[in-house]
């Protein structure tokens, strides 16, 4: 059967040649500490192989070839050639810190702890790694992108490991580092994965598909030059200069229009994409205006993301034409600054001789934090993986406020979180919304374009019912670090009550306790932060007040008394009926009425 694309890595990558490839972009980097990366990662690696029976090296090799067409800094190049050092040699991070530097020690060191994230098994430990991930990510996003073009060459040589391993990988290579790469921009890294993962999770459908469209290619190939020859004469005769690229679509891009759609290889037209790329914004929308007055446009099909960029800062004009010979043909413009952070996505910004990433990628890389602070309000790893996979492979739609300002969020998005999209306590006292000046219930299903007035109350609290109709991780998080910090403010009230009572029963009190410093010894006792998480570890019943007071040392000799466990009894049943009073009281103010629920 035939096998169109060679998805092999390069061979004999040596590292002149990566000398060479970064002289191009950046003549005054530091070439001998380039090169001595490389002979520090070639004698550490000495005697290792690959699946493929190569020298480890060429691994590497590979993934700093890659870094370096996404043209990133010298540091995250010489990270790329030591990011396996660490786990697989007998190389310390002090070791890297010593030879290159702290920042390069650093990538290395975050490459290292989300080397073995693997999903669906031992999911707990799992999503760990995971959460390990975008901590490292967050600190230095050079970490994602090191680990991005690792995963590639992997990818790339996935044909040495069993089946099974193939399956494993290319899944949680489609489930996370398709999203990332897409979210971080960097759509020739996404592109090349998502066809991968079609080769190896569907080989039947994929080698079909590649065979389909092998059949064609000299025919469409004509085609393509024909249409390019078109386009530019008429652009030409408007004095506009520019450059037009054609290609069919990547595989997985045809894949996914053929399950959506439901049909057949043979039913779908508009495989062939167009790319026009001019000099600056104003040719765009010239050139727009030229093709859609050469050629017939489809309705519906167009899109500004120059006007409206998308969240990863993704711009171009995107519209659907009927071409010669009624093809369809779906065409993109943009200019050359824009087609560069179209194909290289956050790595175009880097300023690789400072090593800093820019203050436009910065912005626009805020859900990045927006996921360090939903890992802190979450318990579960597992959770806050399905809520990150979530949010990172939902697409986007772009919600207008009534001032006219743009929020992009994930399909399924509800008032709710375009509620907590413009700020925490807005979503906090959202009480409805009106979508295109007509009331809406919060769980109404958002669509791009819509423009969302939210209205708020000052006594409106979140309830536990929002987490049903909530879709983005941000919402998700801001609802239960409120209800988080409203039980832990009952259970501190319902913990102070208890023990104040339980202390009654032995003629002393909190107010005691304090003065004579037992209760400092009680919690370095329970290794406590605060007499605050004290009573609210009895609140919540994670420690027993019986335990507490036998730890107490002014009552020793009061709890050796005989009725001591009538005592504690009394004390028990007490706590208890106070608690089923407090849970019962706490559900009540729960159950907040939504609008449409």
């Amino acid at each position: 059967m035939h096998r169109p694309l060679d998805f092999s890595h390069e061979r004999d990558v040596k590292i002149e040649d990566l000398v060479r490839r970064v002289q191009a972009y950046y003549p005054d980097a530091d070439f001998v500490m380039l090169r001595k990366a490389f002979h520090f990662a070639d004698r550490a690696h000495t005697g290792q192989k690959r699946s493929s029976g190569e020298s480890y090296i060429t691994h590497p090799l590979n993934v700093a070839s890659t870094l370096i067409k996404l043209r990133m800094d010298l540091d995250s190049i010489i990270a790329g050639l030591l990011h396996d050092t660490i786990e697989d040699c007998d190389v310390t991070p002090e070791d890297i810190e010593k030879e290159f530097s702290e920042s390069i020690s650093q990538v290395v060191v975050g490459l290292t702890k989300i080397s073995k994230i693997k999903f669906k098994t031992k999911e707990e430990s799992q999503a760990e790694n995971f959460r390990k991930m975008v901590v490292a990510m967050a600190k230095d996003l050079r970490v994602i992108i090191v680990k991005l073009a690792d995963r590639m060459h992997n990818m790339r040589t996935l044909q040495y490991v069993s089946d099974e391993k193939q399956k494993k990988i290319a899944q949680e290579t489609l489930d996370i580092y398709v999203p990332l790469a897409s979210r971080l921009g960097i759509n020739s890294v996404k592109a090349e994965l998502e066809d991968l993962c079609l080769r190896f999770l569907k080989p039947e459908t994929y080698y079909k598909l590649a065979e389909k469209v092998a059949m064609k290619k000299s025919e469409r190939e004509l085609y393509i030059n024909s249409v390019k020859d078109e386009m530019v004469e008429k652009l030409l005769s408007y004095s506009l200069k520019v450059e037009v690229r054609g290609r069919p679509k990547h595989f997985y891009s045809i894949y996914k229009k053929m399950i959506s759609r439901g049909v057949d290889f043979e039913q779908i037209q508009d495989i062939l994409a167009f790319r026009l790329i001019v000099s600056n914004i104003t040719e765009c929308y010239k050139a727009l205006g030229i093709i859609h007055s050469s050629f017939i446009p489809i309705p519906g099909r167009f899109k500004d993301y120059i006007a409206i960029p998308k969240v990863n800062n993704y711009q171009s004009l995107h519209t659907t034409v009927i071409g010669p010979g009624a093809e369809r043909i779906e065409i993109q413009i943009r200019t050359h600054e824009m087609d560069e952070v179209a194909e290289t996505g956050v790595a175009a910004h880097w300023k690789y001789k400072e090593g800093l990433v820019s203050g436009s990628t910065k912005s626009q890389l805020q859900w990045v934090e927006e996921l360090l602070e939903f890992n802190k309000n979450v318990e579960s790893s597992s959770e806050f993986m399905e809520a990150v996979k979530s949010d990172l492979d939902s697409g986007g739609i772009f919600i207008f406020t009534p001032k006219g300002d743009v929020r992009e969020l994930r399909y399924g998005a509800t008032p709710i979180d375009f509620a907590y999209a413009i700020h925490t306590e807005v979503g906090n006292h959202c009480v409805g919304a009106k979508v295109n000046s007509k009331m809406v219930p919060l769980k109404y299903t958002l669509k791009s374009g819509d423009s969302v007035e939210i209205l708020t109350s000052k006594t409106q609290t979140p309830s536990k019912d929002w987490l049903k109709i909530a879709k983005t991780g941000r919402a998700q998080s801001r609802i239960k670090q409120w209800l988080h910090k409203v039980e832990r403010a009952k259970h501190r009230e319902l913990g102070q009550e208890v023990f104040e009572k339980s202390l009654k029963v032995f003629s002393t009190s909190i107010k005691a306790l304090v003065k004579n410093g037992d209760i400092e010894r009680v919690i370095r006792e329970f290794k406590l932060k605060s007499d605050d998480e004290l009573f609210i570890s009895i609140g919540s019943g994670r420690l027993q007040t019986k335990s507490i007071l036998k730890s107490i040392p002014s009552l020793k000799d009061k709890i050796v008394e005989e009725n001591f466990e009538d005592k504690i009894e009394e004390i028990t049943t007490f706590s208890k009926k106070l608690t089923r009073s407090v849970k019962k009281k706490s559900n009540k103010d729960n159950a907040i009425i939504v609008d449409g629920m």
